[in-house]
């Protein structure tokens, strides 16, 4: 396997395994969202397959902005994979670079790092992740979280095992390296039995595209048609960039195995009740994805129907935080026959910066990214709709914008419930005690935040909003929702003592 990014150096004193990305406005101090780890994509049966790899990431560009890698085959040159840091749109649009990528099967990655190393980034963390077996070569790339990892890399290390990075997906590369299987599906169905938590993998061989989804489906994964040849996707929008027809979803724990003749599919897991994501519906999928069926956009739009059927307020504007908040700022403004407007004006061309800024620029946090449009909300008692409350930072500077732009009160309604505990699954979260709705009660929110009302919509409000008409299931819920419930579908081994799994089902 050749890497073609060791040919082509970091620069600006940055070397090629290790690149520290300098404080800039809106890194983590000033950006108070909820990030997905990753999206994964791959395509097997078409002419430079990594072509369209790489168009179905910069599709997925939401999942994760850190670091993109596309791996591919070609009888020829064998595989060959480029891994970068920063965009796609940075990265994979240079002819020389994509020539390095030939071949009818490839698969890609992109990253936002949860799990392993974070701040200074490691290249050697970047995947897709390549091992050399017996019967031929397998590159893998993984969204989710493994909560074991740290237990199986204790004991892959005993036996012998030299890890090259420190993400918890390498380890399905050297539990397969152990399989006694005969070939490389089979050896994955063994790797994966080892696992915990939530994957959605792609991987390739020389001739195979395989799929896999956790007993849970707690990560999204689709199947697509492009032309004669197959893609497997994160989410039904990367389909759509390629022209790909949507075919259906991988279920929760099915293994398909795609050749350029055939779609074979397996379920080498025991048997789970699916406990989806909801945040995905919430936040993480591009609005004009479908999950499960339904409309992402048009599920955000209901649950700003029902935030206002629950938490109505007497008010002049609903204006959305861009650009989340949108749609469900929609939902709101029709169920409340309150006029809807776009009160706030996002910068679409600030992005990250590699220029470290003073002071005095880092103080205007997000001033730079957003502007208060004052002659629609001057005066006016506005509602701010918002997808989340994290930490609240980045709420209590929206505030004092609207109310610096003349505003008489602002009362904020959020599309998700508060959001108390910490996700194990391939979200990054802050610790427990950095979340503002795990030490705050909903008027100690407000009342910090500085606004004349907060209301979040409930659980079950939630749940109805993403077709559930019962709301949710407390004996078995339909969702995974333990960032609002404290309810981990399955225990988060490495992370967490068993005090705290205590706690969180009181």
């Amino acid at each position: 396997m050749t890497d073609a990014y060791t040919s082509q150096r970091c620069t600006a004193g940055n070397s090629a395994s290790t690149k520290t990305f300098p404080r800039h406005p809106f890194d983590a101090a000033d950006d108070d969202k909820l990030h997905e780890e990753c999206g994964v994509f791959g395509v097997i049966g078409t002419a430079e397959a990594a072509n369209f790899v790489a168009l179905g990431l910069h599709a997925l560009q939401h999942r994760g902005q850190e670091a993109g890698g596309i791996a591919a085959y070609h009888a020829e040159s064998g595989f060959n994979t480029v891994r970068r840091f920063g965009y796609i749109r940075d990265n994979f649009t240079r002819p020389d670079v994509m020539e390095a990528l030939p071949g009818s099967i490839a698969i890609g990655h992109v990253r936002y790092s949860t799990a392993g190393s974070k701040g200074n980034t490691q290249i050697r963390d970047v995947q897709p992740f390549f091992g050399e077996f017996s019967m031929g070569g397998a590159a893998i790339a993984h969204n989710g979280n493994i909560t074991n990892a740290n237990a199986l890399r204790r004991e892959l290390i005993e036996r012998g095992s030299i890890f090259q990075s420190s993400s918890d997906s390498e380890c399905i590369i050297h539990l397969m390296a152990r399989s006694l299987q005969r070939d490389i599906p089979e050896r994955m169905k063994d790797a994966l039995r080892r696992v915990e938590g939530a994957f959605s993998v792609v991987a390739m061989t020389r001739s195979k595209l395989i799929g896999v989804r956790d007993p849970l489906g707690v990560r999204p994964l689709v199947i697509g048609r492009v032309g004669d040849g197959w893609a497997l996707s994160s989410e039904t929008c990367a389909l759509d960039i390629i022209g790909a027809e949507f075919v259906r979803e991988v279920e929760p724990g099915e293994m398909v195995v795609i050749s350029e003749e055939e779609l074979r599919s397996y379920f080498p897991f025991e048997r789970a009740t699916g406990r989806f994501c909801i945040f995905e519906h919430v936040y993480f999928s591009r609005p004009d994805s479908i999950l499960g069926g339904r409309s992402v956009y048009e599920t955000r739009r209901q649950i700003g129907v029902e935030l206002a059927r629950e938490a109505p307020v007497e008010a002049d504007l609903v204006v959305p935080v861009p650009d989340s908040g949108t749609p469900a700022a929609i939902g709101y403004a029709a169920e409340s026959n309150i006029p809807f407007a776009l009160g706030i004006t996002r910068n679409q061309y600030m992005g990250r910066t590699f220029i470290e800024p003073t002071e005095q620029i880092r103080n205007m946090g997000v001033r730079l990214k957003l502007n208060v449009n004052r002659a629609l909300v001057q005066g006016k008692r506005v509602i701010l709709v918002d997808d989340s409350v994290v930490r609240g930072t980045t709420s209590r500077k929206i505030k004092e914008m609207i109310l610096d732009a003349g505003a008489a009160e602002v009362h904020f309604r959020i599309a998700s419930p508060p959001t108390a505990w910490p996700c194990f699954y391939g979200v990054d979260t802050p610790e427990r005690e950095k979340l503002l709705a795990a030490t705050m009660s909903e008027d100690e929110m407000r009342d910090h935040l500085g606004v004349d009302s907060l209301r979040f919509i409930s659980l079950d409000g939630l749940y109805r909003a993403v077709g559930e008409a019962g709301g949710r299931n407390p004996d078995r819920p339909q969702y995974c929702d333990a960032c609002f419930s404290g309810d981990y579908p399955v225990a988060p081994s490495d992370m967490i003592d068993r005090g705290f799994l205590l706690k969180a089902a009181e």
